[in-house]
């Protein structure tokens, strides 16, 4: 690897450079539901207007996704900040590998359905269910079962995580619906058994992430792996039920369901079965996979393991070998740059809660756990509250920016990077008041990151990675017209936004008489290589260009 070269024209700050992701802060297209706005953020409105500012686009094609309709996501935008170029990201590798056949070629396809078949048992399918592919997309199971049905296994089960939080938050039952019809078809020359085994809404189980609440972890593995729980008929009649039984309630936080036939679990995962987690996304497979995989489990009390295939949809840390099957392969990372940083000898500090931890270390790092030296870099976790976040909407921003505010005046870092959740973790809420606060303490942190840096001489680059609170009302995909409850209240949006995101570049002491370069569709990509011309160096000619000329 090889070191950064010093810039002929800029020495670099007295201080720090510091990046501040605003998680889930973009720039709405419409006033209306743009909750970003309408915070009280007087510290973020006068860094638009006195600093350096553009927007940047922060979902679909500039983060490796597909197309421009899908929305970006935390991971992939991390990816793309940190490393500085744009890679094919999970459902763009997933679809490559169906659309050629090479998935089913693969060995660890061949082994599931193998084993299915000689042991006479199921092939069960865990994830997302839903189209909003973030995690996950139901086209890709589906694809699937078609190929399963047509290798000639017999059984298959589906653990169905409903979603809520990428997709309207009350739609699971469209899905329901259309998903039943399709099992349907597969049945209905009686040669298989394809059927819905359980499910729940994926805040309440199964799909907990960087070890906050293992208990989701437990009760997920209570109803597909056990087929414990409270049992219905239909996946449909589980919805409706506690639907019923719970006014307002979300589909991320539906409770477990078993589904039943004869009074029996219809679908428990038992010796000799087959078992792949479909999400292509890492953050949320993690421990579930651990679940299945580990001769040895503390976090909970999971009982005789399955002796079973298991695979991930995609290897989903590439440090650990976790999982030890999987279906695609995930994109090569290279050259992030926190490695040419580490390279040059440039000491870092990477910091937020636990619900962003892993996206300012191993997403940052291209899909990397380690450090890539352990004498320039310092990661710090501050716990985040375990409730819900409606309930608690600051977070742990002040707490994050008194650390930072700390680092920046102790002057031991040349490069800092945090990531304030609050825009996208409340926003996932749906409470509209939450956001508000939510944001305005991401503003407050602002304050205090600006006055450090105009004592030390420290930059901040100011950005995001994906919208979300700046989207909150659900529109009318035709006329944009907000959509409205019984009792004319707008209806809540919790999925990430299609706007672009802004991009601040504030150096207090002037000295490196930054300005906005001529950057053709830039997207938060260009920020790698904008911080290390801030920090008085030249971007690799790899990366993509730097929003700032310096000097």
């Amino acid at each position: 690897m090889n070191a950064l070269k010093k810039s002929t024209v800029f020495k670099g700050p007295e201080g720090p450079v510091v990046l501040v992701i605003m998680d889930g802060v973009g720039i709405g297209k419409y006033e209306e539901g743009d909750l970003a706005r309408a915070a009280n953020t007087p510290n973020l409105d006068w860094l638009r207007e006195n600093a350096l500012y553009t927007q940047l686009k922060a979902h679909g094609t500039a983060v490796g996704l597909p197309d421009d309709g899908d929305m970006g996501n935390s991971e992939v935008g991390h990816n793309a900040i940190g490393c500085g170029r744009v890679f094919h990201q999970g459902a763009a590798l997933v679809n490559q590998a169906i659309e050629s056949g090479a998935m089913f070629a693969g060995e660890t396809w061949k082994m599931l359905v193998s084993n299915a078949k000689e042991n006479d048992s199921a092939l069960h399918f865990i994830g997302l269910f839903s189209d909003g592919n973030v995690h996950s997309h139901l086209n890709h199971l589906k694809a699937m079962l078609k190929q399963a049905k047509a290798d000639g296994v017999k059984t298959v089960r589906v653990h169905s995580l409903i979603d809520g939080r990428d997709v309207p938050p009350t739609s699971a039952l469209e899905y329901v619906e259309d998903f039943e019809t399709f099992l349907a078809e597969l049945n209905a020359d009686g040669s298989v058994d394809y059927a819905i085994a359980s499910g729940g809404g994926r805040m309440n189980i199964t799909m907990d992430r960087y070890n906050a609440d293992w208990s989701m972890v437990k009760r997920g593995w209570a109803t597909h792996v056990k087929g414990e729980g409270r049992m219905f008929a239909s996946m449909t009649e589980a919805v409706e039920m506690y639907r019923a039984e719970n006014d307002g309630i979300l589909d991320q936080d539906l409770p477990p369901f078993v589904i039943e036939r004869d009074g029996k679990a219809v679908g428990p995962i038992v010796d000799g079965d087959s078992v792949i987690f479909f999400n292509f996304r890492g953050d949320r497979a993690l421990e579930i996979t651990k679940a299945f995989e580990a001769d040895e489990l503390t976090e909970f009390d999971r009982g005789p393991k399955p002796d079973v295939k298991y695979a991930g949809m995609m290897q989903y840390d590439g440090d650990l070998g976790i999982p030890r099957n999987y279906l695609v392969t995930p994109p090569s990372i290279d050259n992030t740059l926190g490695e040419y940083f580490a390279a040059t000898g440039i000491s870092q500090l990477a910091i937020s809660e636990t619900q962003k931890y892993g996206h300012v270390t191993y997403f940052f790092n291209g899909n990397r756990m380690e450090k890539f030296d352990e004498a320039l870099e310092t990661y710090v976790e501050i716990p985040s509250d375990i409730c819900p976040f409606e309930n608690a909407p600051r977070m742990k921003a002040d707490e994050i920016t008194g650390e930072v505010v700390k680092a920046i005046e102790g002057g031991k870092y040349q490069f800092i990077r945090l990531n304030y959740p609050n825009g996208d973790m409340v926003g996932h809420t749906g409470v509209f008041s939450a956001v508000i606060e939510g944001v305005q303490a991401v503003d407050d942190g602002l304050a205090r990151l600006k006055d450090a840096a105009e004592k030390t001489g420290a930059i901040l680059v100011i950005s995001a990675d994906h919208g979300n609170s700046d989207d909150m009302y659900e529109r009318d995909k035709k006329t944009g017209e907000v959509k409205r409850t019984a009792s004319g209240e707008p209806k809540p949006k919790t999925a990430h936004s299609l706007n672009p995101v802004p991009a601040i570049i504030y150096d207090p002491a002037g000295t490196a008489r930054a300005r906005l370069a001529a950057v053709a569709d830039p997207g938060i990509s260009n920020l790698a290589a904008t911080c290390i011309k801030l920090l008085g160096y030249d971007p690799p000619a790899a990366y993509t260009p730097s929003l700032v000329e310096v000097g």
